[in-house]
Parts: structure tokens; sequence; C-alpha cells
């Protein structure tokens, strides 16, 4: 039902964009630069061999690894330690009035000449708040009792992930501002593709090696199996 329902909103919005929305001709440019797949790949290239692009897909390739473990790991962390799966997913419903307000009120210190000094503010804090997140694991079994966890708990839970929010929002804003404003209006569509792109591979692939390398750097302890070992998955079953 909840998919069915915004699906059709979704087809009825984005008709209705297709329909009612008027391209303004008097910003069309005149000429394009490209003119097919093979052209615009061309461009691609020539736009990725500029130094100040190279130094840029450097940045944002690696500007987020700091945080990829605490961002990935963190719910199932919370699983293993007993934090029932429905009620994870139940704190994130206070996340989305959050998760529509904050690009709106970010925006506001995104719009002026150097768009990216809100991801560099909001990136000592976000790294903070990785630490608040083993925090959060490790505090887990300690506050834990038969009927679950204490009201408290998910309190603390649901404010670090509203903080976790704001610095993520703070990053993801900047970075697409800063995109908007470097990408030239004549290929636009191109260059910023081009830029979201390396954004979100930057995203993705710390969050892969960090759940990579979860099991190779989790320590376990064997209980009454002296001189064992419990390092991998088949020796920690057997």
């Amino acid at each position: 039902d909840f998919l069915f329902f915004w699906g059709a909103v979704f087809l009825v919005t984005t008709t209705l964009v297709a329909f009612l929305k008027k391209e303004n001709q008097e910003l069309i440019p005149a000429k394009e630069e490209t003119k097919g797949i093979t052209d615009t790949y061309k461009l691609l290239f020539s736009i990725i061999k500029m130094p100040a692009v190279l130094t840029f897909c450097v940045l944002i390739l690696t500007s987020k690894v700091g945080f990829s473990a605490a961002d990935a790991v963190t719910g199932l962390k919370l699983v293993e330690e007993g934090v029932p799966k429905e009620h994870l997913a139940l704190l994130a419903v206070p996340m989305v009035p959050l998760q529509i307000i904050l690009p709106l009120v970010i925006s506001k210190y995104t719009a002026g000449p150097q768009p990216l000094n809100t991801f560099y503010k909001a990136m000592p804090y976000r790294l903070l708040l990785g630490l608040e997140f083993a925090f959060l694991v490790w505090w887990a079994p300690k506050v834990k009792h038969e009927g679950g966890f204490p009201v408290y708990y998910y309190a603390v839970v649901v404010l670090s992930y509203a903080l976790h929010q704001i610095t993520l929002y703070s990053m993801y804003v900047a970075i697409m501002a800063f995109n908007a404003k470097v990408s030239d209006p004549l290929i636009g569509g191109t260059y910023m593709t081009l830029l979201n792109t390396v954004s979100n591979l930057g995203g993705n692939w710390p969050s892969t090696v960090a759940l990579w390398l979860v099991d190779p750097l989790t320590v376990k302890e064997c209980a009454g199996a002296q001189g064992h070992t419990c390092a991998t998955a088949a020796a920690a079953e057997v």
C-alpha cells in the first residue's frame, strides 16, 4: 500500500511537470556542445582531465572514508546486540520530517559563493558522531533487560540519529550546491551528472569496504574451548 500510494504520487507529479512546466526559451543556449552519445563521452573525458576536476574527484572519493563504518555497520551491530529490527525501523519515522526540513534550512548557507564551507564545517561533527554510534553499540548490552531496552536508550538513539542527519544533509546539500555552481550551463546536465556520480560513488565504495571488513576486524572469544580461535565464520560455528 505504501509503495502503491507513493508510486501514484510520483506518476501524477511528474506528469504534471511534463505538461505544465514551460522552458524559458531565452535561457536555452543557441548551440549545444554535444549531439550524441559519443560526443557526450568525449566531453566527459575532457572534463575529467581538467586539473581542478581531478583534484575535486580525489577529494570527494575519499572524503567519506572516515565515517563509512559508522554509517554502514551501526544498525547491523545494534540488531546483533538485541535491538529489534522493527524498533530501529520505527525510529526512522521521526527522521522523515527532519529530512524534509533540513535541505530547506541548509540551502540558505550553501547559496553563497563558497558552498563547500558548510561541507568542511560539518565533517568533524560527523566524525565525532561515529564515536557516539560506537558508544551506542557498546552501551546496548549494558542497559538491556528481559523486557528489551529502556525508553531512555531509544531516546538517545533517536537524538544521535537526528544529529547525524543534520551533519549528513549539511554535507549532501553543500556538495550538490557546489556541483550546480561549477557546472558549465551549456553542458550542465553532462557536467552535473559526472560530479554527482563521483559524489555517490564516494559514499558507496567506503561503505562496501567497511561491510566487507566487519568480520575480519571483529574480535571473538570462544567460551569453554581453550586453544581454539573464533576468527573465521567456520571456526565460530564449530
